[in-house]
């Protein structure tokens, strides 16, 4: 895990706060069997500015909720920072059926009598992990009101008909959001208050380069650029209304240069990652216009390869 502390000193992070972090994980250990819980990121998030952010608050005891569009990063910073901390990780994903019995626990018959099955807010708490709230504007009342008195200042689940319970001093929750997705809205102030909130940052064209890079040994500068340059042009047609937010898909970039690595064309594995995550003809046409400026048909691996 050391690995991903040299990380934050490439970023830039002062050494005085990455002693605390390293406090904080001799402070609290892992609880035996729950190592398998804690995330080896694939990604690393890129910008000195939001890991400060991020870094002061949660050693402040600080919950964070990261909000921002499409494509910033907030899934990939949230697993960074479990990692970071050395914490298990639970992952919670607010959909229509996501109620209080799924979060903290469900009864069930166990050894010839009725007993809690932890939930993942449960099971957070318990062990001290870091719990990832995944888009948060869209939990229904019931799922909020029980997060209501874990994230402010009592840190306590009161688990109806079982007992109260103290989250443990290593818990932190990180909530993500995006604006405008369907079956979200505004999160109420009540639930706004419990949170450090960081506005997450569009990738910047260098950092996206960097990232390519990083994720590719063998992929020669000029074509991460390239790739960045691309994926930004994306970015200002979204911005401008001209497509939808359907193309801008950061995952489906890195998997494309992935397939490429694999043998299949750069053009044909940019129409598998970005163009035809678009279902419309027309905008599929443009999108594939934009890349068509940039990419030539018989580009391939053994061109963006060294």
């Amino acid at each position: 895990m050391s690995m991903i502390l040299d990380f934050l000193r490439s970023e830039g992070i002062d050494e005085s706060l990455i002693e605390k972090i390293e406090d904080f994980r001799k402070e609290f250990p892992i609880e035996e069997g729950h190592e398998y819980r804690v995330p080896k990121p694939k990604f690393m998030y890129y910008g000195k500015e939001v890991w400060l952010k991020a870094l002061t608050a949660l050693l402040s005891g600080e919950n964070l909720l990261l909000v921002g569009p499409k494509a910033t990063g907030k899934n990939v910073l949230a697993e960074n920072l479990a990692a970071v901390f050395n914490r298990p990780e639970w992952d919670i994903s607010f959909y229509l059926n996501t109620d209080a019995a799924s979060l903290i626990g469900t009864d069930t018959f166990k050894n010839g009598e009725v007993s809690l099955r932890h939930g993942p807010i449960y099971q957070c708490a318990e062990f001290g992990g870091f719990g990832i709230l995944d888009e948060i504007n869209m939990a229904k009342n019931e799922s909020l009101a029980v997060l209501h008195a874990t994230l402010d200042f009592r840190r306590i689940i009161d688990v109806p008909g079982y007992d109260r319970i103290q989250l443990a001093p290593c818990t932190r929750f990180i909530a993500t959001m995006n604006y405008g997705y369907a079956g979200t809205r505004e999160v109420n102030e009540a639930l706004a208050s419990r949170f450090m909130v960081i506005n997450m940052p569009v990738i910047s064209e260098q950092d996206l380069k960097r990232l390519l890079m990083s994720e590719n040994k063998n992929l020669n500068e000029k074509y991460a650029e390239q790739l960045a340059s691309l994926f930004q042009e994306i970015r200002k047609k979204c911005d401008s209304s001209e497509i939808s937010t359907k193309a801008l898909d950061l995952r489906g970039l890195l998997a494309s240069v992935h397939l490429v690595e694999n043998g299949l064309s750069v053009r044909d594995a940019l129409e598998l990652g970005i163009v035809n995550k678009s279902f419309d003809d027309f905008e599929r046409q443009l999108v594939s216009d934009i890349i068509d400026t940039r990419i030539s048909d018989t580009l391939g691996r053994s061109d963006i390869f060294s």
